[in-house]
């Protein structure tokens, strides 16, 4: 078959923002403020972004300049070099994304279910007990759960078929300014709240709950790990994604710089969130503690119930959280679909439509999970885990460490640290200030697999 012109990204900005779009997902809103407010506040804050630039940054730019070496996606571009067992790292990743999209849009679509819900002003005047039932019925409709899972994945289809210019990037460049602009007017408006009868706090005891610095936490080594872990999943590695990406990139672009830069948005966006979250919270009474599913879907609804205008704010939240969601599932769609395409040499339209095909079938079984007295899959257990988590743990605590672990010691062993740093310099002068440093080796060879093996021991054991 004769080989197809590659895709790619028209802009370094569609680069950025499509990098972003792709870390930039649920996880900055319903984990990391819950994270930084158990965890010493602005003390967690600080250990995350050390985290970020030390270990996150290292392992996002060896996956860009891995793929940009190769222009190539992971499995075809080992195979060429004479690696293919190298080319688990594509294998593994790209099954991972699949793995993890089962579950990720069935999430998607709640929120999109709960933005047209929020419109009709359902949430007015609710209590906590009223959202939990409201959640637990949803839950418990397994074709309400497929049809909204059905209309993500048709979505994302649409747009990863179209190709990476002219599907993710344009998209992105859309979408992504949207995400800002939506995030911090929700942040606005919830540091404008007026302290509500009854309840005593204002917006700023919110703010002081979130950020104050508690530096004794930093002696805590859970924090240290729990924040290994956010920075870990948040910024995307071990997933295939940043190879894939990266491999569309020019050997003009500066890799070191874009990818600092998207790693400071996706920062700043969980940062964000926790300003629209904790000052809402404090201001109407609710539990600071909330997190996860119960914070987004059952406790956010009654704060918004509460607020003036509140159908629309509620709405306007579950759109951000829908579009975020999207935004991370493209990255995740893109993956399996540019190596399969690759590899198999199978035109691209075709190929997104059959791996969104056996990740809506895999989805099945995710929400047919949540929906008590619906069949043998509602009680069905794998290690103790419904299916949902299953597929949650077996993508998130085993197979994307797995993952990063096999691009660290490929990084540190094969192409070795030189070859590592000509790779992420290339096209920039001995005196550009966006260069990774000689006094980067011996933490890129052998600090970082050493990181990863004790994440993996940790998530597994």
């Amino acid at each position: 078959m004769e080989e197809q012109k590659r895709d790619g990204f028209g802009s370094r900005i569609g680069f950025i923002l499509s990098a972003a779009g792709f870390s930039i997902g649920l996880g900055n809103v319903w984990r990391f403020p819950y994270l930084t407010s158990k965890f010493g506040g602005g003390a967690f804050v600080l250990a995350y972004v050390l985290i970020c630039v030390f270990i996150g940054l290292p392992l996002f730019l060896g996956e860009l300049s891995i793929g940009r070496r190769m222009k190539a996606t992971p499995i075809v571009g080992f195979v060429r070099e004479k690696k293919i067992g190298w080319s688990l790292i594509g294998w593994i990743g790209a099954i991972a994304c699949i793995v993890l999209m089962a579950y990720y849009t069935v999430i998607i679509g709640w929120m999109v279910r709960y933005a047209v819900k929020a419109l009709s002003g359902v949430f007015a005047g609710s209590t906590f007990e009223q959202t939990k039932v409201m959640f637990n019925d949803f839950m418990k409709n397994p074709f309400e759960l497929i049809a909204y899972t059905v209309v993500v994945f048709a979505a994302l289809g649409m747009a990863i078929s179209r190709g990476v210019k002219e599907g993710v990037e344009k998209l992105c460049k859309w979408l992504l300014p949207i995400l800002g602009v939506m995030i911090v007017t929700l942040a606005v408006r919830s540091l404008t709240l007026s302290p509500v009868e009854g309840v005593g706090k204002t917006a700023m005891d919110g703010l002081r709950w979130y950020l104050s610095p508690d530096f004794s936490q930093l002696g805590n080594p859970e924090v240290w790990l729990y924040a290994l872990g956010q920075s870990f999943f948040s910024i995307g590695v071990g997933i295939a994604t940043a190879v894939v990406y990266g491999s569309y990139r020019s050997d003009t672009d500066n890799m070191p710089k874009d990818a600092a830069m998207v790693v400071t948005m996706d920062t700043s966006f969980a940062l964000i969130a926790g300003v629209v979250i904790f000052p809402a919270l404090l201001v109407y009474g609710a539990d600071p503690n909330s997190s996860g599913v119960g914070l987004v879907m059952e406790v956010m609804p009654v704060v918004f119930g509460k607020m003036p205008m509140g159908s629309f704010w509620a709405s306007l939240f579950f759109i951000l959280v829908a579009v975020a969601g999207y935004t991370s599932g493209l990255g995740y769609l893109e993956a399996p679909v540019a190596c399969f395409a690759d590899f198999f040499k199978v035109k691209r339209s075709k190929m997104t439509w059959i791996v969104v095909f056996i990740m809506f079938v895999l989805s099945l079984p995710c929400a047919y999970s949540l929906s008590e007295g619906h069949g043998w899959m509602s009680t069905y257990r794998v290690l103790g885990k419904s299916i949902f988590d299953f597929a949650d743990y077996l993508s998130g605590n085993v197979m994307m460490p797995v993952d990063a672990l096999l691009v660290s010691l490929y990084v540190s062993f094969v192409l070795k640290f030189k070859g590592y740093m000509e790779e992420a310099n290339k096209g920039l002068s001995e005196s550009h200030t966006w260069r990774v440093k000689d006094w980067w080796m011996p933490w890129v060879t052998y600090g970082l697999p050493v990181v990863l093996i004790v994440i993996m021991y940790r998530n597994v054991f």
